[in-house]
């Protein structure tokens, strides 16, 4: 009954699907090209932006929460919006079920010794472990259903869709969020390429294909309303 994502080239669900109607590709190709690194890759631009005022966090707390975990609880607010519903003024149980990737961003808080000192290792493990990427959404918009963080790697958003659709049809909630994030800390061609790895060596994706080659590395978020 609603969704909100932010996708390669897209901000938004309408922006996405008029990139689908134009058969745009939004794929990065990297410059100059390295035959030893990854050609390209899908680059979630202004992954860094997040109101944490908004959210009643702090500037420091927003710093050192990974920005997958920002970004999911923007568009899982986003997705009650597009729907319709105010979750302060709902009275059902509303349940989330949500995968994140490795994002690496827990490296790069490491990196700032001063910020691991002020606020300790407690604080930073709830803003960076995917563990916590449901229970923050739950938490800060105040929901009373179910709340499971789902890790089954490239899979997760697939099983979460699931996972809450069993949550309805059992009466464990009335309305369920679900969906998944993976957003890179680093969107770089750092990566080298490796025979017999996963990656496409030429940048492109042909599934079912008898030119596949391999898979392309993406970033983006994604949340339905059921």
């Amino acid at each position: 009954i609603g969704m909100s994502g932010r996708f390669l080239g897209a901000s938004n669900i309408e922006e996405f699907w008029q990139n689908l109607r134009q058969g745009k590709e939004s794929i990065h190709f990297f410059e100059p090209k390295n035959e030893k690194k990854i050609p390209a890759m899908g680059i979630l631009e202004n992954r860094a932006e997040f109101d944490a005022a908004f959210f009643e966090m702090t500037p420091r707390e927003a710093e050192i929460t990974d920005p997958q975990q920002r970004l999911f609880l923007e568009t899982a607010y986003e997705a009650l919006e597009h729907a319709g519903y105010d979750p302060e003024k709902y009275s059902g149980r509303i349940g989330v079920y949500a995968g994140s990737g490795q994002s690496g961003y827990l490296a790069h808080v490491h990196s700032h010794p001063a910020i691991v000192d002020s606020l300790g290792s407690f604080q930073i493990m709830l803003g960076t472990q995917p563990d916590f990427l449901s229970t923050r959404v739950s938490y800060k918009l105040d929901l009373k259903g179910p709340s499971i963080a789902v890790q089954t790697a490239c899979s997760s958003s697939l099983v979460s869709v699931h996972m809450a659709c069993q949550s309805l049809l059992t009466y464990e909630c009335d309305m369920a969020l679900a969906g998944g994030v993976s957003v890179k800390a680093d969107q770089s061609n750092d990566l080298e390429l490796q025979e017999g790895s996963i990656l496409s060596p030429d940048g492109h994706c042909r599934a079912f294909d008898s030119n596949a080659q391999g898979t392309v590395i993406g970033n983006g978020v994604g949340v339905v309303l059921l």
